[in-house]
């Protein structure tokens, strides 16, 4: 007689087939028994079925697509721990020639074969890093001069990634916010200036501020340190936070100056996982020279096999991400980067253009520096409106797009926006697409004959904090 036993699972078992797919996925308890890999594999890429698709997540920074030979190297790499240098030690070489390309790419005054710059895990311990050696320098001169050396602070603008608010907490150094206002939209040096004192250590602008995709201007900034430091005799340095921009400027506008080029930038942080075009999990962070990283932020151990000196807030990491980060200098060139940046830029300077001539809609801002903007509704056409954003995110949703509604900071927290990140991925056929279905939902959403709970609340004042989708990269749940 057969065997019917194949239904518990064997090589004969049809997947759907199978006793397990009648079963709940485990939540708190683990499984009694194994089952086969084909059917483990099919239940957990079932679960994230109905989920957005990476490439039409239009909230997210970071990269969703890569080609098929850069997936396969990382793939090939995946069981490669970056830190055993004596076991894979091409990879740390690799992980120095990023480092050069990208110090080299920002102007990088070094005369040294190796540039002065660390891995890291994102552009959030690139950022940490970046401002951990501005304290540990600022601390090192007090403790020299005998002088108090407990009440650091930093300068940054009200629209700070999260990383920032974490810096000043897990460090407790005072983080001093500048607002920002419908006529500053970017961080106004003299405003930041105003907030410095013997206790800064250091100040920093943000090119592709998460909030609004806009740039500081850091040369005005450091001319106007640089006046300040002459007349105080202080030596407040500038780390750039060029998570987004730090990938674009030097392809699109390289003649801008915001880099190792202007006195007072030391150190400049950025994302190889955003516009670097790498699969997420790394970020990059260099210093204008090995004096401006603090010897005590090195780290080293002896127990890999041999001695290994690491900088990092992160011990084991991820190898993949340095493959795929040197695959694609080598594959794109400069030339081939300027190429995906400019069509990127190109595709969201025809959305912000398009999103201008539907009449519910304003956008924040004329100029488009990055590839990403947003907007929000029209003021009076909001006021009797029986929707928001929010509930248009929602509609979107529907059709398989993410694309995010908040508000913005503190000082504009009344402003409820929307944001499109453009991305390599993303061609004009689905930015057309993407205007679809936005027209179609607002001309379904104005049909509206009551208010929605969005628009209830909001009338009432009342702050909306949505969980399921939010902004990434700014705390909003405890804001009630």
């Amino acid at each position: 007689m057969e065997d019917l036993n194949f239904r518990n699972g064997d090589a004969k078992t049809d997947v759907y087939g199978s006793s397990t797919m009648l079963q709940p996925a485990p939540v708190d308890k683990i499984p009694d028994g194994p089952t086969t890999p084909e059917i483990a594999y099919q239940m957990v890429k079932d679960e994230t079925f109905s989920q957005t698709q990476p490439r039409l997540n239009l909230a997210t920074f970071v990269t969703t697509y890569m080609d098929d030979y850069a997936t396969k190297l990382m793939n090939d790499a995946i069981n490669i721990n970056y830190i055993d240098e004596t076991e894979y030690p091409r990879i740390a070489v690799m992980n120095g020639k990023c480092i050069n390309i990208i110090a080299n790419l920002w102007n990088s005054p070094e005369k040294d074969q190796w540039k002065t710059g660390a891995l890291a895990i994102g552009s959030s311990e690139a950022c940490m890093l970046g401002g951990v050696a501005a304290w540990l320098r600022w601390r090192k001169k007090r403790q020299a001069e005998g002088k108090p050396f407990d009440k650091p602070n930093f300068v940054i603008s009200s629209a700070f990634q999260v990383v920032w608010e974490k810096f000043g907490q897990l460090w407790q150094i005072e983080m001093r916010q500048v607002p920002l206002t419908l006529d500053k939209t970017t961080l106004d040096p003299e405003e930041a200036l105003k907030m410095c004192d013997e206790n800064t250590i250091c100040i920093v602008p943000i090119l592709g501020v998460t909030w609004t995709g806009l740039n500081d201007d850091v040369k005005a900034l450091d001319a106007a340190l640089e006046a300040y430091n002459a007349k105080t005799g202080f030596d407040i340095p500038i780390h750039v936070d060029a998570a987004s921009g730090g990938f674009i400027l030097p392809f699109l506008q390289p003649e801008l100056e915001w880099d190792f080029r202007l006195k007072w930038v030391y150190s400049i942080s950025t994302s190889g996982h955003k516009f670097g075009l790498v699969y997420p999990g790394l970020g990059w962070v260099c210093w204008k020279g090995k004096e401006y990283l603090p010897d005590e932020m090195s780290f080293s151990v002896n127990y890999l096999g041999a001695n290994i000196t690491q900088v990092g807030l992160n011990f084991s990491r991820p190898a993949a991400q340095i493959l795929g980060q040197y695959y694609q200098f080598i594959r794109l060139g400069f030339q081939g980067y300027k190429e995906i940046q400019y069509n990127s830029m190109e595709i969201t300077k025809y959305l912000h253009a398009e999103i201008a001539k539907i009449p519910q809609f304003k956008n924040y801002s004329p100029d488009v520096v990055n590839p990403l903007f947003i907007w929000y509704m029209e003021p009076e056409y909001d006021k009797k409106a029986n929707w928001t954003l929010y509930d248009l995110q929602d509609k979107l949703a529907q059709s398989g797009w993410m694309v995010p509604a908040y508000t913005l900071p503190d000082t504009l927290e009344n402003f409820v926006v929307m944001r499109v990140v453009a991305r390599m991925g993303f061609n004009r056929d689905m930015a057309d697409m993407l205007l679809g279905d936005i027209k179609n939902a607002v001309a379904a959403l104005d049909k509206l004959e009551y208010p929605t709970t969005t628009r209830i609340a909001m009338n009432k004042n009342e702050k909306i904090t949505p969980t399921k989708f939010n902004h990434n990269g700014r705390r909003k749940a405890d804001k009630k």
